[in-house]
């Protein structure tokens, strides 16, 4: 299990984008400088009116596929 550590700030207008369809991914450099790409839809249980805030861990299985999303602070 690999773990990778990212602070993330989506306004709500970006985060609109997602919701119309016309943005499926999400690229983001982690704290230790890696550039990681991830399907957006991980984060709508993060999703406030003000948009996503905050920093995430997000879990990888050993292939490098998606395993789960918490959110550190």
């Amino acid at each position: 299990m690999q773990k990778i550590t990212i602070d993330l700030t989506i306004s709500a207008d970006e985060w609109l984008k997602v919701y119309r369809g016309s943005a499926r991914t999400v690229s983001a450099t982690s704290i230790d400088g890696r550039t990681i790409q991830f399907p957006a839809n991980i984060l709508q249980q993060y999703v406030t009116h003000f948009g996503i805030s905050g920093r995430f861990d997000i879990y990888f299985n050993n292939a490098g596929k998606f395993s789960s999303i918490t959110k550190v602070h």
